[in-house]
């Protein structure tokens, strides 16, 4: 059984993401309006508005159920066993070779299937 978890958002959150977003959709429309200014500082600019943003986000349950979330994946990419050099290098040559040798064999196969298709035509 699987179940479903239940997301519940205060006023103050919701209020909270509209802003950040708002924020987002600010920014993007004020980095268009103001195309006479340079683009570094347009950029610097927007990127700070993207910080307030992401600020005001993480203060919310959801952006604290991100961070969580992203904490515990790379708790999780911790624990995986990564092959070693040789074992990728092995695979490696393994998937090449089979890789060559379907290919192969599908040539062969659309060669054969060619000709007996001219046999039976006529062409």
């Amino acid at each position: 059984m699987v179940a479903k978890a239940e997301i519940i958002d205060s006023p103050a959150d919701r209020m909270k993401l509209i802003g950040a977003a708002a924020l987002v959709v600010g920014g993007l429309i004020l980095f268009y309006l103001f195309g006479e200014f340079s683009f570094l500082y347009r950029v610097l600019a927007f990127l700070v508005v993207l910080g307030i943003a992401a600020f005001l986000f993480l203060q919310t349950g959801r952006g604290v159920r991100a961070v969580s979330f992203f904490k515990d994946s790379r708790t999780e990419v911790r624990k995986v066993v990564w092959p070693t050099r040789a074992e990728t290098i092995q695979l490696t040559i393994t998937v090449m070779i089979i890789v060559f040798l379907v290919g192969l064999f599908l040539w062969l196969l659309d060669m054969m299937l060619g000709g007996a298709f001219r046999m039976i035509t006529g062409a």
